[in-house]
């Protein structure tokens, strides 16, 4: 599979959380905007990477999450909301990681995925105990 990331998004400075990826048109509900291969890694790489800064890049991986995976192009720096505009879709077989917007999203808006799998799955993350 080959990386596909729409010519409109960009990665830029956010106010509080570091970097993120922004559009720079308005999208429509319902459209794929990246479509990115991963490298699959064991549980054991994923205990070791979880010592490092690269734990906060990866994403939990294989059917009962006892993988992990790094993704290619921006997927690693959408930045994380309880109430995202985007969402994101694994396939294990396939080995890509997709992001769908869930909603219309205006030119210049950060895109945010829900850490959690689901757009608008409330339950904390490590981070955050809102």
């Amino acid at each position: 599979m080959q990386l596909q990331i729409a010519e409109c998004l960009y990665i830029d400075q956010t106010s509080t959380k570091g970097r993120g990826v922004y559009t720079s048109e308005d999208l429509p509900e319902n459209v794929i905007i990246e479509i990115s291969p991963v490298l699959a890694m064991s549980g054991a790489d994923r205990k070791l990477l979880d010592q490092t800064p690269l734990h906060d890049y990866i994403f939990e991986w294989g059917e009962n999450n006892e993988l992990c995976c790094a993704a290619w192009g921006y997927i690693s720096m959408y930045n994380h909301s309880y109430s995202s505009n985007c969402e994101y879709y694994m396939d294990f077989e396939q080995q890509i990681i997709m992001i769908r917007t869930v909603r219309s999203i205006n030119a210049n808006e950060e895109l945010l995925i829900n850490y959690n799998g689901d757009w608008d799955d409330a339950r904390p993350l490590w981070f955050d105990a809102h």
